[in-house]
């Protein structure tokens, strides 16, 4: 993996915290000369419940999706209906220009867009003869 991004990998997909349960959402890291793209499973959460924070090189993203239970019902048992709370941490590298990072919410799918700073990307320097 790119030195520009490193993944804070949890032991497992689901930690407990405070009596509460935190999904650690899968992503997929993919770069080019000019940029990361981080995209993120995050199912039921909108672009109102999402959080992303960036301080100093930490990079957070926390959000949550709840299915309210429809008016005239009561919950009996819940799998699906649960609040699910998600969070996942980075350490950016240097290259990364922190001041261009931009985020897409799609389908409960998030892409985030980290551009490298101009001076780190990697460019091909011509030989000339003579």
């Amino acid at each position: 993996m790119s030195k520009d991004l490193e993944k804070k990998d949890p032991a497992t997909a689901i930690e407990k915290n405070e009596n509460r349960t935190i999904l650690i959402p899968r992503v997929d890291i993919i770069e080019n000369a000019t940029q990361v793209l981080i995209t993120a499973d995050l199912p039921g959460v909108n672009e109102k419940s999402l959080n992303i924070d960036l301080e100093g090189s930490t990079l957070e993203i926390k959000g949550s999706s709840e299915i309210p239970t429809p008016e005239g019902f009561t919950m009996t048992d819940c799998e699906f209906h649960s609040t699910k709370r998600y969070e996942r941490q980075f350490t950016l590298g240097e290259a990364i220009d922190r001041e261009k990072i931009s985020a897409k919410m799609n389908n409960g799918v998030l892409h985030l867009i980290l551009p490298k700073n101009a001076k780190q990307q990697a460019r091909k320097i011509e030989v000339k003869m003579g």
